[in-house]
């Protein structure tokens, strides 16, 4: 279906690509894999808006974008951890902009310590899921005026690990585990999107989540040294287990090419719901380690549990009839 693969790197995802004319919003744009796909797209003519919590470094990073593309770069402050700023970026977006063809969720935490949002959540759900969950939505207008217009959720093979525990996603009856965490938020992502393809597929609106690839960025900031020991035996364990080597970790321009193939691919033209990896669309796969998303984290009935559960914690409701 698509002619790249593991060591595809963002400009050869775009090369035949010509973004004139499209604005892409991408969270956590100002480092790791947001600030490569920021930069791979705008190298293709795309007008940029940065969004992150830091404007110190939101401008840092717009300004090398810029300099290097010559495109056009917007930053948008918003922090995914406070409904409160996330309510003030979307009616800021709103005022400021006048469409958005991509919207690129890639803005994470993983693994780190217990630890509360603003307003009370799980860490991890609620920046990961729940923050993206009502920027999305709040942006919609926006997206609405799009077009052909795509959302993208950086989810994570880690969906692997745990699907969402709806009966108490913020931990509040159970022992908190950073991985289970984590791997609840990243089966949040890829439902988020199965949500979301169901509400908007007949706008033309399409939804997808990926797995980027295991790279080295400031995402795994939380982990400590016995914490990376523990992930790399855990992957060592699983490939032998498939008899197979353990696959390497992509380069930063590796693990935004998938962003980039599912954002632009003429294959996935007027399909979305999908959840990918390795510039290809994944199997549902229910029992292989080294790939294939759980058929849990795109169940129709889980992902429109979810929706209903979110508008609730949000204290919001979408409705697209």
């Amino acid at each position: 279906m698509s002619d790249f693969g593991f060591s595809s790197t963002a400009d050869e995802v775009l090369a035949d690509k010509d973004l004139s004319g499209r604005t892409a919003l991408v969270t956590g744009g100002y480092s790791g894999l947001g600030q490569e796909t920021a930069r791979a797209m705008a190298a293709k003519g795309a007008h940029i808006i940065l969004s992150g919590r830091d404007a110190t470094k939101l401008s840092a990073a717009a300004d090398a974008i810029a300099e290097e593309t010559g495109a056009k770069v917007d930053t948008l402050v918003c922090d995914l951890a406070s409904l409160d700023s996330i309510r003030k970026a979307g009616a800021e977006a709103n005022e400021r902009f006048d469409k958005m063809d991509l919207l690129i969720n890639n803005a994470g935490v993983m693994a780190c310590d217990e630890a509360k949002t603003a307003d009370g959540f799980e860490m991890q759900f609620g920046t990961n899921h729940l923050g993206h969950f009502l920027l999305t939505n709040l942006l919609m207008p926006l997206v609405e005026k799009g077009d052909h217009p795509r959302i993208v959720n950086l989810s994570s093979r880690g969906h692997h690990i745990a699907p969402v525990d709806f009966d108490d996603p913020n931990f509040e009856r159970r022992d908190y585990e950073k991985w289970t965490s984590y791997g609840q938020s990243k089966t949040a992502n890829v439902l988020f999107a199965v949500g979301l393809e169901q509400r908007l597929a007949d706008k033309g609106i399409h939804a997808y989540a990926l797995h980027p690839g295991g790279i080295h960025t400031n995402l795994g900031r939380h982990m400590s040294e016995e914490d990376v020991q523990n992930l790399m035996a855990r992957i060592e364990k699983a490939a032998e287990e498939r008899g197979e080597q353990p696959q390497p970790f992509k380069t930063i321009p590796q693990g935004a090419a998938t962003t980039c193939w599912v954002a632009t691919a003429d294959e996935l033209e007027g399909a979305g719901g999908l959840y990918c990896e390795d510039c290809h669309v994944a199997n549902q796969d229910d029992h292989d380690t080294g790939g294939g998303v759980r058929s849990y984290a795109v169940d129709k009935d889980n992902a429109d549990r979810l929706w209903a559960m979110s508008e609730e914690m949000v204290g919001q409701q979408f409705d697209y009839g």
